[in-house]
């Protein structure tokens, strides 16, 4: 059973340039930190916010990304950019950890859902403002993605402010307040969930090979394949046995990557205090493992709603799922299984 995000009652908007984000999203993935980590860090600042007395609670949150630069060393094998660390208390040389690292411009949109009588969003738009500023400047005490929030990156024709929208309850000025938000956010690309392309790659390999599973699927959808053109009815074979290669990523297909998409229950769920060394004595604790699915980096302006571009919990303890979700292909085909 799948559930939908409602419609949040105002968006926050942050520009953001992080320096050395952990690039590694999960134990196959890396090129972009994982979708956990944003919501990790909207809960992280909702927080801070409140130990601050400021009462604003987010449900969502999406990515814009604008530009980005991943340390890493091009040739025929692509490997990290390492840092060596300094020797350790007896003198030697002290280990390197791999680690992966990216620099990242980007906007940050929290939906913004009011929990007290005093609405943060119901503000007129000078108190919003002034809002906006005080969340961002709290914003870069904290680790975004593992890395360390600098000051944004002033580009003529793009406004960068921090900003707090309240969204219109009528569809249509809300429509009118998204169009204008996502022009703002040119020339960038959003992370958007497809389940449903993993889905229909799975039904058409099973058509060949019924004993294909959701993660060769998966596999599959996340490489570039290429096979022989074949020859059209008519047409002869080539005498010499050559043939014409294609892609089955035809032009147009979408800009798609594998990304981790949350965790799946390992064990039953201990109670608090029970694991030793966890990190929280306080909380029942289970193990997991990563959740991998489908995600498409698509231009804003091919957005047409808010909740197409936010991503929100979606936990179910009872069936050992804890997974992001986001809107997008909310009214395709999305049956299971729709991750690996």
């Amino acid at each position: 059973m799948m559930t939908f995000l409602t419609a949040s009652e105002g968006l926050l908007v942050l520009p953001l340039r992080i320096q050395n984000a952990n690039a590694i999203s999960s134990p196959l993935t890396h090129g972009f930190p994982s979708m956990t980590a944003f919501l990790g860090l909207m809960w992280a600042l909702e927080r801070k916010l409140a130990s601050q007395n400021l009462e604003l609670a987010f449900d969502s949150v999406g990515v814009i990304c604008h530009d980005h630069d991943e340390q890493t060393h091009e040739g025929y094998v692509k490997t990290f950019r390492l840092t060596r660390n300094p020797v350790d208390k007896a003198g030697d040389t002290a280990a390197i950890v791999e680690e992966g690292r990216i620099h990242l411009d980007i906007t940050l949109i929290l939906g913004v859902t009011g929990n007290s009588q005093n609405n943060p969003v119901m503000q007129d738009d000078p108190a919003r403002q002034t809002l906006a500023w005080q969340v961002a400047d709290m914003l870069a005490t904290l680790r975004v993605a593992g890395g360390s929030v600098l000051p944004p990156l002033y580009r003529p024709g793009r406004r960068i402010r921090p900003e707090l929208v309240r969204l219109a309850e009528d569809k249509g000025e809300r429509d009118k307040q998204f169009r204008r938000l996502r022009r703002q956010w040119l020339p960038g690309y959003a992370l958007v969930n497809r389940d449903d392309l993993l889905q229909q790659r799975l039904e058409s390999l099973r058509a060949s090979s019924p004993d294909v599973t959701a993660l060769d699927a998966w596999l599959d959808l996340s490489r570039f394949n290429w096979r022989p053109k074949p020859v059209e009815d008519g047409q002869e074979s080539p005498a010499d046995g050559k043939v014409e290669w294609e892609s089955d990523r035809k032009q147009g297909s979408g800009w798609i990557v594998p990304i981790p998409v949350g965790y799946g229950a390992l064990s039953d769920l201990y109670p608090a205090g029970a694991v030793q060394n966890a990190r929280d004595q306080s909380m029942p604790f289970r193990f997991v493992e990563s959740l991998y699915s489908i995600g498409e980096w698509i231009s804003p302006h091919r957005l047409n709603d808010v909740n197409e571009l936010l991503w929100y919990a979606d936990s179910q303890p009872e069936n050992g799922l804890y997974r992001c979700r986001n809107d997008f292909a909310k009214d395709l085909k999305t049956t299971s299984p729709e991750t690996v």
